[in-house]
């Protein structure tokens, strides 16, 4: 695939570039991390209301830009760089995404304009132990009114803050899709304290949750399967912010390795710095194709299978490209590396949380294996 950004991509990226490096510095990131939400609604309200980033791929007729994976892509490498803390992941990436790929028509109107505006913070409950979108930890009876939900979730990123929770339970004929809003009767939110402080993730109990028939919102069209692609679409975008992170653990080394002098000299100049930054760098290259060919591959039409293949391999790769810069960061920063008052550490917490999300890189491989020798 021969593939180059557009000049309005160009432009997009490069203003991403510009306000997060003013507007989600190290400084900024490590103020966000000790508030009650864990983000900065001023920030949130720039990127959703001012810039528009929340309506990125959400249709024009619903309030959106209309725009494809690719410059979300960009988006998320950027924000993965700075370590943006802001509800995206969840709001966008997560709830949104489900919301364009199993909403029906009418949930889509009722809550994607109000998504893409920046007015409405979501998120997506995941599986029932797990961080990713397996089974389902709660399970809709019907009730007279409509429905009701019981169960819990373990780990739903923003779920302590976000306004409505989308959560998949189980349903006599299989999946469903459900929208809770925040002040339901019945839903406790319980915040964790994690090993990643610039995400914040809490346990959801639904004990008794009292639905209207609206509430579900899949239009009896969800399965395992759709399930499956609606994860690797957010697995994708998620490959991109981990991409970004790395991207910022090899520029933060750069730049300390060319100052910190040893024996009288740069540290940069030692042949064994130098190939270990080099590998680096190979690493980050390989895994940006990848990520961008799985966007591009998605927004060209591909097929739904080979799009959630490639999106699976994209979230692999990022996952231990992500680590490995995070851990050489911290150590060719020496014993500074280890500190709080230096930065690879945030990075190195974010790559050991990320990695778990949405599928670790052995689930993802065994999935491409297994379809690949079904096929």
């Amino acid at each position: 695939m021969n593939f180059s950004l557009t000049d309005d991509q160009v432009l997009i990226r490069d203003a991403a570039v510009d306000f997060l490096s003013q507007r989600s510095d190290s400084a900024a990131v490590r103020a966000a991390m000790e508030t009650e939400t864990g983000f900065d609604p001023a920030l949130w309200a720039q990127i959703g209301a001012e810039l528009g980033w929340c309506a990125t791929t959400i249709p024009e007729d619903l309030g959106g830009l209309g725009l494809g994976q690719v410059e979300l892509v960009l988006l998320m490498e950027q924000m993965g760089r700075r370590l943006s803390c802001a509800p995206f992941l969840s709001t966008v990436v997560l709830a949104g995404n489900a919301l364009l790929q199993q909403g029906s028509e009418a949930a889509q109107a009722r809550y994607l304009p109000r998504i893409a505006a920046g007015e409405l913070r979501a998120t997506l409950g995941l599986a029932g132990r797990g961080v990713g979108l397996g089974a389902p930890g709660v399970r809709a009876l019907r009730s007279d009114a409509g429905w009701r939900l019981e169960g819990s979730l373990a780990h739903v990123v923003d779920g302590a803050s976000a306004e409505l929770i989308l959560v998949v339970a189980l349903v006599d004929d299989g999946l469903g899709l459900f929208a809770v809003p925040r002040e339901t009767s019945g839903l406790d939110a319980r915040p964790l304290q994690t090993w990643d402080l610039t995400r914040r993730v809490a346990r959801l109990e639904l004990s008794g949750v009292a639905l209207d028939a609206a509430a579900r919102i899949d239009g009896d069209a969800m399965n395992l399967q759709t399930l499956r692609q609606v994860e690797a679409r957010a697995a994708l975008l998620l490959a991109a912010e981990q991409l970004g992170g790395a991207q910022q653990c090899l520029d933060l080394t750069l730049a300390y390795t060319a100052e910190r002098v040893q024996f009288g000299q740069k540290i940069a100049s030692f042949q064994a710095v130098k190939h270990r930054c080099a590998q680096m760098m190979v690493e980050i290259e390989a895994t940006r194709s990848l990520v961008y060919g799985a966007a591009a591959l998605a927004d060209s039409g591909g097929d739904a299978g080979a799009v959630m293949l490639e999106a699976g391999a994209a979230k692999a790769r990022a996952s231990e490209t992500l680590f490995f810069c995070a851990q050489e960061a911290v150590q060719l920063h020496g014993g500074v590396g280890f500190t709080w008052e230096y930065d690879p550490h945030l990075y190195l917490k974010r790559a050991q949380a990320s990695a778990h999300w949405l599928g670790t890189a052995d689930q993802w491989r065994e999935r491409i294996a297994a379809a690949l020798l079904d096929a």
